[in-house]
């Protein structure tokens, strides 16, 4: 399976490092010969969607978006801004076609400076991600400002959620390859 690990935001350091360890786990847990690749936002030049084809992009901007075509599963990286998710990641939805996470299981890391925006993510993230028929994981890992010394996590708790998340997302996303590859076998043909 491809593992696509997407950094949200083009600033800050704390939600690349909560993917960077979330990485190391799920590394842990996947196969050999599955892939996993982390791309952040702010060491790529994305432009701005004006409602061409997501084919018709170039440079980075193709590429990320292909890399997420291809993705199986794809676990973004999100903090909060504002309450609401980060213009650079609404952007990136905004240049891919509707049904771009169909059959992709996506999950999210989120970030915030308190816990007053644990829900921002049920109200503004999930309903895009159905909207783009995403197979979305229910639970995610949200990390306050408080859980880092720095750019650093500074909480045994927040280790052990995100190991135990790397485990629910390869348990899930397999689990749903899995049905989609026998509902698929089901047709004869």
């Amino acid at each position: 399976m491809k593992y696509l690990l997407l950094n949200g935001s083009i600033v800050g350091k704390k939600t690349r490092t909560m993917l960077d360890t979330f990485n190391v786990y799920l590394e842990n847990q996947v196969l050999d010969n599955d892939l996993i690749e982390l791309i952040d936002l702010r060491n790529k030049q994305i432009n701005f969607s004006d409602g061409r084809h997501w084919q018709d992009n170039q440079g980075d901007t193709l590429e990320v978006l292909q890399k997420i075509m291809a993705a199986d599963v794809i676990i973004l990286g999100v903090p909060t801004y504002q309450a609401s998710i980060p213009a650079p990641l609404k952007n990136i939805f905004d240049l891919l076609p509707e049904g771009a996470f169909y059959q992709k299981t996506v999950g999210f890391l989120v970030s915030a400076g308190t816990a007053k925006h644990f829900l921002v993510m049920e109200f503004q993230l999930k309903p895009i991600l159905s909207f783009m028929k995403a197979n979305t994981l229910s639970n995610y890992v949200f990390v306050q400002d408080s859980d880092f010394n720095g750019s650093k996590i500074d909480s045994d708790a927040i280790r052990m959620r995100l190991a135990s998340y790397a485990e629910d997302v390869k348990v899930i996303s397999e689990a749903y390859r899995n049905q989609i590859k026998k509902q698929e076998n089901s047709y004869g043909f």
